[in-house]
């Protein structure tokens, strides 16, 4: 866990903000480029869904983990942004 300097609910909590920021701000660069893949598959007549893929994803992260979450906490994570994105994506293909 990582030490911080001054411990105090409200300097851990502004920490947390600065995290969920810039988790904010990589979800809309990973929704960017899962619109980039979509209008490519568009393209070339592929489906938006790819449950190879998913799977790959879940795999390598899962290996990646190295706690405090577990790891059926990290797929769901990760499941719900892989889903989010890809909905995102299938929207801005059919415009």
């Amino acid at each position: 866990m990582p030490k911080h300097g001054k411990k105090t609910i409200k300097a851990l909590r502004k920490r947390i903000d600065s995290v969920d920021e810039a988790l904010l701000r990589l979800l809309f660069f990973r929704a960017g480029l899962a619109i980039e893949v979509g209008e490519l598959k568009r393209r070339k007549g592929l489906t938006a869904y790819s449950p190879a893929r998913e799977r790959e994803i879940m795999k390598r992260l899962t290996k990646l983990n190295g706690g405090p979450l577990r790891a059926t906490a990290v797929k769901r994570i990760f499941r719900q942004i892989v889903r989010e994105t890809r909905n995102a994506a299938i929207r801005e293909v059919q415009k």
